[in-house]
């Protein structure tokens, strides 16, 4: 039924569009052209699609979101005294009875139960509020364009007001992504903080065992468990240096192979089958890592007569090497192929060769995007959870040796907090202390990509 309404408003949008238009038109044709107009036609009706859309798309989405809750409000004031006194949880396991009853009701007789009653009754009121709602939707986008259109005139500033609305629409976007940004450090730093009231900042950064599952000392209340992260953030800076030194030379060179040594022909050709490796799931390269690099390693470390475990962080680094080849391939790709040709025009003019051109003129002008694409591939490797999972296995070991089995941030964020119904134990808090964690480092790993970028861009514009 939603879909339904949504259709019927936008088509009332587009009715609306057209009325502004025609409206417009009609008075130029009076008044002696579009010239005497102070907009354009489609100025006015666009304006007013917009004072249709706004009000009514506005008070339907709230009507959808509310229906229920509104419904439920009345229903449950109607409930006898002493279901309404229950405690919170029979309470709230009470409510999801109603609504379970409510999904296929039944008109009840005189000898239903009170539960099946509000069942009915919450299916009534639900379709009432929704009716109600949609058709004030309809009402109030009608009442507002239908006052603007008798305000249409040659003098009436349609464009201005459309700029204005774009401004606030685009100032609003600006305003949820800042907002929604604060909102989430803020509320990982909070329960971080209610981690720390637990565990000690100086076990968490310098603690060298992870283990939630086991007590840290006898008597000891609060902690349940061991919570040093030095073996989780070994075990994330060890994963994530092998992938970056597997992908960054090779998709940086493959880049540079596209761009400036390939032909038009070869590069349209082989540029799309590599970025296909961007769109294989995760999980098939962890099957990948576990059934044929894996046992690759293992086979490998038994002729060197080296020491090797059925998962390491090798194969995890491995993997996630070649899945994250394509970013910095694809997106330094498209930075250098953006390098004017000016350029390499004239220090071949000058003498250098081609690989002298592209190691001291192309890349450093390119390396903004270059970075950009680095950065992406960091984040994407620092934040891969099912290859290191199938890989490398979920044990915390304080050791930087790659053929040991290893574990990392992320996937220790999902076995903290998965299945937990509250996050009051240091155990599912750690989670938090953990997400924070990854926060600064891919922060850091930020400023210091800013200052790069900025320090070569200085010296290009110097040289131009």
């Amino acid at each position: 039924m939603s879909l339904y309404i949504f259709l019927l408003l936008t088509l009332l949008t587009s009715i609306a569009f057209q009325l502004g238009r025609m409206r417009a038109l009609r008075i130029a044709a009076r008044s002696g052209g579009l010239r005497k107009l102070h907009s354009l036609p489609r100025h006015y009706g666009s304006y007013m699609a917009l004072r249709f859309a706004v009000p009514a798309f506005i008070l339907a989405g709230l009507t959808a979101l509310f229906a229920d809750n509104i419904a439920m409000h009345f229903v449950w004031n109607s409930l006898p005294e002493q279901l309404r006194i229950l405690p919170e949880e029979q309470a709230k396991l009470l409510r999801q009875v109603i609504i379970h009853t409510s999904v296929n009701p039944s008109a009840p007789g005189s000898n239903a139960s009170a539960i099946v009653q509000a069942g009915w009754q919450l299916k009534q009121l639900t379709v009432f509020t929704l009716r109600l709602g949609w058709a004030g939707s309809l009402l109030i986008g009608t009442l507002s364009a239908g006052l603007f259109l008798k305000k249409i005139d040659s003098t009436l500033p349609a464009r201005l007001a459309m700029e204005k609305f774009m401004r606030g629409i685009l100032a609003a976007c600006t305003g949820i992504v800042i907002f929604t940004t604060f909102a989430i450090i803020a509320s990982v730093a909070m329960e971080t903080f209610r981690f720390f009231q637990f565990v000690s900042p100086v076990e968490f950064f310098f603690g060298h065992t992870w283990s939630p599952q086991t007590a840290m000392h006898a008597g000891q209340v609060g902690a349940s468990g061991h919570f040093g992260a030095l073996p989780v953030i070994g075990g994330t800076l060890m994963i994530t240096l092998t992938a970056m030194l597997i992908a960054v030379p090779t998709g940086l060179l493959t880049a540079i192979y596209f761009s400036e040594y390939a032909s038009s022909r070869r590069r349209q050709v082989l540029k799309p089958i590599l970025e296909t490796l961007a769109g294989i799931p995760t999980v098939v390269y962890g099957f990948f890592a576990v059934f044929a690099v894996g046992p690759f390693i293992g086979r490998l470390g038994l002729l060197l007569d080296v020491e090797t475990s059925t998962e390491s962080a090798l194969a995890a680094g491995v993997v996630i090497g070649i899945m994250i080849i394509p970013y910095i391939s694809s997106l330094s790709d498209d930075a250098i192929h953006a390098v004017p040709k000016r350029l390499r025009e004239g220090s071949r003019g000058l003498g250098a060769t081609r690989s002298e051109t592209i190691l001291h003129i192309v890349l450093p002008a390119a390396m903004p995007g270059i970075i950009g694409s680095l950065l992406l591939a960091l984040s994407r490797a620092a934040g891969e959870t099912m290859i290191v999972v199938m890989a490398a296995g979920m044990a915390g070991n304080f050791s930087f040796n790659p053929l040991k089995s290893a574990t990392t941030v992320t996937v220790q964020m999902v076995n903290l907090v998965g299945g937990a119904g509250t996050f009051n134990t240091p155990s599912t808090l750690a989670a938090f202390a953990l997400g924070l964690l990854l926060f600064l480092f891919t922060l850091t790993v930020n400023i210091i990509a800013l200052h790069i970028v900025r320090r070569y861009h200085a010296r290009y514009q110097e040289g131009m």
